[in-house]
């Protein structure tokens, strides 16, 4: 076991597989999870303190127990978002009645038409919409729009982020991907000079901004750029060190990016599914990379075990150049002055009518030679 290993700072916890959307981007929809096997509040007791806590699915608010998981996770940290479609309004408002320091996050992927076809539900746009501007007028601070770029909604995304701007939301990206979480293998950007160029125009815009948080973002969009042309992450991937996943069934994950042809054929050898057997139903997690479950032990016993340790040492070998929010912000705030540099030289940039440099380089922290490089291990 490495003892140098510190409490997590970021958690995810995927409440649930069910949900009433039906995203072309995401196959969680026919992969529903049986609500009896979900876990419960009384679950979570025993995780540390942390900073953030993000609750996720399939669809959180489908979850009529949602208060109590809240609550639950209230007493281990002060910052709780929850990732959800908005289409169960009553639920997300009374949510916000009773917790009103909660952070909110609808999933909106274009403007009403491109939104409803891509998450396959007629209405689903005016839903988010009209949740958002009823928690701005209850006087909630951390909301705003969540978007997944693919092929067909980037020059959308820059509507939305104007629409956000209007209404003084938060605005949060990311671009699609596959792995075993959404049951797809066929999310690949294709048009990515389109893609890319509506990237580039936001990252200005965001630059522009006078909040610091927003040139932050900006160079987080900068990753995604990368990510989208195929390079290695700008920072390591420390998943399952700063921060972790909690799968529906109880069982702790470094993240949700995995996918288990890569498991298969770089990680056999670290494999250690005999050991990670668990006596809760599981339908799909790619338990060789499972850390332990809740359900059978405290986390922090899940945390420092060898088991842990070993899915340590495949996430430092992973070939994947995933570039997602859960595993980018832990370590854009342990090694910030990477992006605090590029933040503060291309405000000036901005300020004096010049474009961002986008130079996304990959910075060296000391991680191995090979994560993130999956051209190399093919």
């Amino acid at each position: 076991m490495d003892k140098n290993i510190h409490v997590p700072t970021d958690a995810s916890i995927i409440l649930t597989y069910r949900c009433p959307m039906r995203c072309v981007m995401c196959n969680i929809w026919k992969n529903p999870t049986n609500k009896k096997d979900e876990i419960r509040a009384e679950d979570l007791k025993s995780l540390p303190k942390l900073k953030f806590i993000n609750l996720t699915g399939g669809e959180p608010f489908i979850r009529e127990d949602i208060a109590d998981i809240v609550e639950e996770c209230y007493k281990h940290t002060d910052r709780i978002v929850i990732s959800t479609s908005g289409w169960f309004e009553d639920r997300v408002v009374a949510l916000a009645k009773r917790f009103p320091n909660i952070g909110i996050r609808i999933s909106i992927e274009g403007l009403s038409q491109k939104n409803d076809e891509l998450r396959g539900h007629k209405g689903g746009f005016d839903k988010g919409l009209r949740t958002l501007l009823t928690l701005k007028h209850m006087g909630l601070k951390d909301i705003g729009f969540g978007c997944t770029v693919s092929n067909n909604n980037s020059n959308d995304m820059l509507s939305l982020y104007q629409l956000s701007q209007s209404l003084g939301l938060e605005f949060a990206t990311a671009a699609f991907h596959n792995s075993y979480y959404f049951h797809k293998d066929d999310n690949v950007i294709t048009n990515k000079e389109e893609v890319t160029n509506n990237f580039k125009q936001l990252i200005e815009w965001q630059l522009k901004e006078n909040h610091p948080k927003s040139w932050f973002r900006a160079w987080f969009n900068m990753g995604l750029i990368n990510y989208i042309h195929g390079g290695k992450r700008m920072l390591p991937c420390e998943a399952g060190s700063a921060n972790f996943f909690i799968d529906p069934w109880g069982e702790v994950m470094p993240c949700n990016g995995i996918a288990e042809p890569i498991d298969v054929r770089e990680m056999n050898d670290q494999s250690a599914t005999e050991n990670n057997a668990s006596s809760t139903p599981n339908h799909g997690t790619p338990l060789s990379w499972s850390m332990g479950n809740i359900h059978d032990k405290p986390f922090m016993e899940i945390w420092n075990s060898e088991q842990a340790e070993q899915v340590r040492s495949m996430v430092r070998r992973c070939p994947k150049n995933c570039w997602m929010v859960g595993t980018a912000s832990p370590v854009m705030h342990k090694y910030l002055k990477y992006p605090a540099m590029w933040a503060l030289k291309n405000k000036l940039r901005s300020m004096n009518g010049k474009p961002a440099c986008l130079d996304a380089q990959w910075c060296d922290v000391g991680q191995d030679s090979c994560q993130g490089d999956l051209r190399d291990r093919l």
